[in-house]
């Protein structure tokens, strides 16, 4: 045993864990000898202090939610930044130096968690969430078909289900869950693309036959990942036509439906739409029935990007605004948006699966399966682009499992309810100025100085140096968007912790710091005139 110990310590032992541990909760062979080293293979005490290291660290975490700011502070940042500038270790390193450097981490993370944390479409995550992603790390699951992941696949094949029953699509329908919304917007359009073409075009390409252009319709305000997908798809920006938004910044059906007949006329070849349910800038919800109706004369495939607003359908003020939901041929969603799941969960839905079959399916020698059955031989990489997934149903899976769908609903509808309470405050309140509350929990605005009306130019300077001060302040945070052309301050009400006194602290510091008499503001580099929010 001593000299088990002494090779341990020669291959680079942690300093500071106990002497022998591995020997003292290692097996015994058939020999009875204890067996040889293995590079890696933790024990059972080793392990028990990885868990009680995070452990701690996730404790601190959340004794400073509502105390610490909520991003660093620039000295925290240029304090703690050498700590992740080091050479590669090569031998293991004390548990305390761990401890230490995942402290620095937590303190140089932004603080999603926070109840005043508004800025993107970042909801806290849930407790469940959190043990889910560390189950599923321990038992490393990789979701690539059935028999590659028994267990786990049953329960993402049945929490597909349940958020097909959700949204509302007819049984029958399924998908496969993503990384995200831009996987789920491109796989949804993948199977469009494929279901436009009369040929193979994963064998032959987008040049294997002389044909028209395809064309693709999104809103004006749509998400990026629209247009990147349509460029990774061989489709290209040129053919993805942004149609103009109606007076509520909603898909103007109208201007639609013109848009088709135009490439039409110039022997173009449209194919799909992709509508919004819940914009990334200010969270409008396109006419979806209206939109349907025109795809169904025009044979043309709808998708719908649900990824911000889809399960806003759970809660009573939101079902209504998304009643064509379910009339989509190809829907995204992001759990870890409005299911509150920690990131990454998104998931894309098909009416009709055999198209995403047509898309994704590629047949190879070493996915091939014999003798099993119908479920034994489910292959989830017949749905999506990847191969390789992590076990990300879990965490949704037992998040309906220990709040209900009920829980959720209730969550969502205090957020709306907490958007429109916003919105009510920022109309009341002197020197505010609301510029849109959408249909779904973003509320944007910005501050007017009193007196005669300011030029646009210099009510967007002042209000980009008014957020900004905000967001180093670090009691509230809010971003930056456009809304017809105007710079706003964007406040994303999706976080079931917020209250209304932390809306009263938004209001109060947004008016304090853009009074004439607040300071001038710091330095900063960078433009961020014209940039797009983020999610």
């Amino acid at each position: 045993m001593a000299d088990h110990r002494r090779r341990r310590k020669a291959a680079g032992s942690r300093p500071g864990r106990v002497a022998g541990a591995r020997a003292a909760g290692a097996t015994p062979s058939r020999s009875g000898a204890a067996p040889a080293n293995r590079p890696l293979d933790a024990t059972a005490a080793e392990i028990g202090a990885l868990e009680r290291l995070a452990a701690g660290v996730a404790r601190r975490w959340r004794a400073t939610r509502r105390t610490a700011p909520i991003v660093p502070t620039p000295r925290q940042v240029a304090d703690l930044a050498p700590r992740f500038a080091g050479p590669l270790p090569w031998h293991a390193e004390p548990m305390e130096r761990l401890r230490s450097d995942l402290d620095a981490l937590a303190t140089l993370s932004r603080r999603n968690d926070s109840p005043r944390f508004w800025g993107y479409v970042s909801p806290p995550g849930t407790a469940p969430g959190i043990v889910a992603d560390g189950l599923a790390a321990a038992i490393n699951q990789n979701l690539t078909a059935f028999r590659s992941a028994p267990g786990a696949s049953l329960v993402e094949i049945q929490v597909i289900e349940w958020i097909r029953e959700i949204v509302g699509l007819p049984r029958g329908a399924y998908g496969v869950l993503t990384s995200g919304g831009s996987m789920a917007n491109l796989a949804g359009l993948a199977a469009a693309r494929d279901a436009a073409v009369p040929f193979d075009l994963g064998r032959r390409g987008l040049r294997g036959e002389a044909g028209r252009p395809l064309v693709l319709y999104t809103s004006e305000e749509a998400h990026h990942s629209i247009a990147k997908a349509a460029a990774l798809l061989g489709i290209g920006r040129d053919y993805v036509r942004a149609v103009p938004v109606d007076r509520r910044l909603r898909m103007d059906a109208g201007a639609l439906r013109e848009a088709v007949r135009r490439d039409r006329r110039a022997r173009l070849a449209p194919f799909a739409v992709a509508a919004s349910a819940g914009t990334v800038t200010t969270g409008a919800v396109d006419p979806l029935r209206d939109i349907w109706r025109l795809c169904r004369r025009e044979r043309l495939w709808l998708h719908v990007d649900a990824c911000y607003g889809g399960f806003a359908v759970l809660a009573p003020s939101g079902r209504p605004l998304l009643r064509g939901l379910s009339l989509a041929d190809s829907i995204a969603l992001d759990p870890h948006k409005w299911l509150y799941a920690p990131v990454d969960a998104g998931c894309v839905l098909y009416r009709r699966p055999e198209a995403a079959r047509r898309a994704f399916r590629v047949d190879a020698d070493y996915t091939r399966m014999f003798g099993a059955g119908r479920l034994e031989q489910h292959a989830f990489w017949d749905y999506g682009p990847e191969l390789s997934r992590r076990f990300r149903a879990l965490k949704i899976w037992l998040g309906f499992k220990y709040h209900g769908a009920g829980e959720f609903a209730r969550a969502i509808e205090a957020d709306l309810r907490l958007a429109r309470l916003l919105a009510r405050k920022v109309r009341e309140a002197p020197r505010l100025e609301l510029l849109s509350a959408g249909d779904l929990g973003i509320v944007c605005f910005r501050y007017v100085p009193p007196g005669p009306r300011r030029p646009e130019a210099e009510l967007e300077r002042l209000n980009e140096r008014l957020l900004l001060e905000l967001q180093r302040e670090g009691r509230v945070f809010v971003s930056n968007a456009r809304v017809r052309g105007r710079f706003t301050l964007r406040a994303c009400l999706v976080n079931y912790r917020t209250t209304e006194a932390d809306l009263d602290l938004l209001v109060q510091r947004v008016q304090a710091i853009g009074r004439p008499s607040a300071p001038a503001g710091c330095a900063y580099s960078g433009d961020q005139r014209g940039t797009r929010p983020g999610v």
